[in-house]
């Protein structure tokens, strides 16, 4: 098992930027990579961004130029950057763990942040 707790959501200006974190515990080892989802009420869950193990990263087109995800090894953490933030960012945003050589996903609960004036 692998758990995953997000940090760093909170309400910002539109052009501004905020860092979400992700800590994972658990069984490291069976994870291949990390990412993020959000989810605006109401809608689907859009995938945002994902890093693997081997270091490559892919974005959705939405936030592809304006948002980076990296890790940090030694800390078991994943950071999303966000910057120059619009109001259709708005979301809960969900941190995500690929179990490798399965279709498993483990979750986080979820970090809400809000762009708004």
């Amino acid at each position: 098992q692998v758990q995953l707790v997000e940090s760093g959501g909170g309400l910002v200006q539109p052009g501004g930027s905020l860092r979400l974190s992700c800590a994972a515990s658990g069984s490291i080892g069976a994870i291949n990579a990390m990412g993020w989802y959000r989810q605006v009420p109401g809608k689907q869950r859009e995938w945002v961004a994902v890093l693997t193990e081997s270091g490559s990263t892919n974005y959705a087109d939405s936030v592809k130029g304006r948002f980076t995800i990296s890790r940090e090894n030694a800390k078991n953490t994943v950071y999303l950057q966000m910057d120059s933030l619009k109001p259709e960012d708005t979301a809960v945003y969900y941190c995500y763990a690929h179990k490798r050589f399965s279709s498993v996903n483990y979750w986080g609960k979820g970090t809400l942040v809000t762009v708004s004036p």
